[in-house]
Formats: structure tokens, C-alpha cells, sequence
């Protein structure tokens, strides 16, 4: 016999009462759910190794010097500690990727300008059709464009800083916490110029495999060796960047 009319409306009302139920159990349930995850802002997890150096060296308040930023959030090394609060310097050539970078972390302070490795005020910058590749490196522009799928779209004068300015005028006599180098092609270089003696951050994070198209990158071996004269160890690598640590640093803070 089919079911009455009532009968149909109960269990229409029964089916709803526990859909209900069950949304607000799992809204409930949620946070609990994902209290233990982690989430990575950078390129491939290299934010994720920084933050548990951090911890391990017990290393609780986090500054942070990122060069070549080029977003506020994607692909960021720094925005995961942005986001609990901490902050730094950003710095980023490209005009219309730091309109960006002022709007989202107003609370960093933005650099508008390239790292120099010479004594120079202004120098060319090559804004490529992919942003990521930006570069002051007219050898670099012109083999991404030579790949074929790539062009440079631009090229800016630029004012430029060195990065020893940079942490004199920002920290003085201090070091940050993280100094993040991805300048395309002229990371070595850059890095040559911080005066490890004066200054030591306990993490550097380097780019050091060139950009290629045909999976034939080469990992530039100079930058380990640099790290490793001036006392650092590379403590993870993902292949596109490597992540250094004070070596004395780090034993000490075992203690």
C-alpha cells in the first residue's frame, strides 16, 4: 500500500534533521581534523624545512630578509611566518609584483629595487612573458628566450641595493633569522656579497639549480662550496633550492 501523505513528510523531515546534524557535526569536527596539518606557501616545501629548523634551534622570534619575492603568498619562503605574525624585508624589482606585495603584507617592509653585487645605483631588468623568471641577467633573459616559450616582455632601469645595506640600515649589528636569495642566474653572486664574518643568519635559503625547459638543469656546485668555506651545512635540499644552516649554530643550540 503506498505511503500516506504524513508519512512521506516525516520522513522528509527525519532525512533533513540528520543531513543538519551531520553538516554541523563535521563543521564541528573539522578543525580537529586538520589541527596537525601543515601547509606550504613556497615552491616545493621549502618553508616547511625552515620552520623545523627553527624550532630545532629553538629560535622563537623569526625575522626574515627575502630577495627576489615576486609574491606576497605564492611560491613565498617567507609567508608562513608572515602569517603567524612575524616579520621582515621584502624585496622585489618588478613595480607591478610589489603593488601586490604592499597590499597583502603591509606589515613586512618592501624594497622596491634589485641586489646588486657591484657598486652600482640603477641597472637593467628583464621582465619576462613568466614573471618567476625575471632577471638582471641579460645572459639569463636571453637563453629563456632562446627556449622558445618564453620572451622578455620589458626591460626597466632599476635601482639597486646591496644586501649589506640592506641588514645594516634593517637590523644593524644583528643577522635575520632567514635570508631567502632567488634572483634568477646571479644567486652565487649575491650571495658572495653577504659578509658572513659580520653577519651570520642562522638559515640561508638559496636558489641553486638553473632554470631549463628540457629537464637538463644544473645545480650551481659553487654555492655549496661558499656555504661550506664559510662554516654552513646544507641541511635539505629540494632540488630547486638548498637550505643552509650555521653550523655552529646549530650545535650550540642543542646544548
Amino acid at each position: 500500500m503506498p505511503a500516506s501523505r504524513d508519512s512521506r513528510q516525516i520522513d522528509r523531515s527525519v532525512t533533513s534533521f540528520f543531513n543538519k546534524w551531520y553538516k554541523s557535526m563535521i563543521e564541528l569536527l573539522e578543525p580537529w581534523r586538520w589541527r596537525d596539518a601543515k601547509h606550504s606557501y613556497a615552491q616545493a616545501g621549502e618553508d616547511l624545512i625552515v620552520d623545523f629548523v627553527v624550532r630545532a634551534m629553538q629560535i622563537d622570534e623569526v625575522t626574515y630578509v627575502d630577495i627576489g619575492a615576486h609574491h606576497p603568498i605564492q611560491f613565498s619562503n617567507t609567508y608562513l611566518f608572515y602569517k603567524r605574525g612575524f616579520q621582515g624585508v621584502l624585496v622585489e624589482p618588478d613595480p607591478e609584483l610589489m603593488a601586490s606585495i604592499r597590499r597583502v603584507r603591509p606589515r613586512d617592509t618592501c624594497i622596491e629595487a634589485g641586489v646588486g653585487v657591484q657598486s652600482a645605483t640603477e641597472a637593467r631588468f628583464f621582465v619576462m612573458s613568466t614573471r618567476t623568471l625575471n632577471t638582471f641577467s641579460e645572459e639569463e633573459a636571453n637563453r629563456y628566450e632562446a627556449m622558445g616559450t618564453q620572451r622578455i616582455e620589458k626591460v626597466l632601469p632599476i635601482p639597486m641595493v646591496t644586501l649589506d645595506q640592506i641588514l645594516a640600515e634593517r637590523f644593524r649589528d644583528k643577522a635575520p633569522t632567514l635570508v631567502s636569495i632567488d634572483v634568477e642566474g646571479l644567486d652565487f653572486e649575491v650571495l658572495s656579497t653577504l659578509d658572513l664574518g659580520k653577519r651570520r643568519p642562522p638559515i640561508i635559503c638559496v636558489e641553486t639549480l638553473q632554470y631549463s625547459e628540457t629537464r637538463e638543469e644544473i645545480k650551481d656546485t659553487r654555492i655549496a662550496q661558499l656555504m661550506s668555506d664559510n662554516d654552513y651545512f646544507a641541511y635539505g635540499d629540494t632540488y630547486i633550492n638548498t637550505i643552509f644552516v650555521d653550523r655552529v649554530r646549530w650545535k650550540s643550540s642543542g646544548k
